[in-house]
């Protein structure tokens, strides 16, 4: 089992930046691929970035280039740096667990809401 707490989402003007964090408990942290995912109203949630536990990165083709994902595995922590924010990023952002020895094992975090506005 693992526990996902995330934080660091809050008002941001457009073209600012913030960094989510994504704390984990209850497991051997690196034996998990962590990934942000992202909901708009309305909207199904997508995959924003994901990060194997060696460092692997993959992205979105929106946020390329605009958002960075990066882990601690010391701290059991995943970040997502996000700048130049645009009105189309907020949303509520989701944390997600993906065991690497079998991909049915999952965990998702609360969320947390970031809202890109002047």
């Amino acid at each position: 089992q693992v526990q996902l707490v995330e934080s660091g989402g809050g008002l941001v003007q457009p073209g600012g930046s913030l960094r989510l964090s994504c704390a984990a408990s209850g497991s051997i942290f690196s034996e998990y691929n962590m990934g942000w995912y992202r909901q708009a109203p309305g909207k199904q949630r997508e995959l924003v970035a994901s990060v194997t536990g060696i460092g692997s990165t993959n992205y979105a083709d929106s946020v390329k280039g605009r958002f960075t994902i990066s882990r601690d595995n010391g701290k059991n922590t995943v970040y997502l740096q996000m700048n130049s924010l645009k009105p189309e990023d907020t949303a509520v952002y989701y944390c997600k667990a993906v065991y690497k020895y079998n991909f049915a094992v999952a965990y998702w975090g609360q969320g947390t809401q970031v809202t890109v506005s002047s």
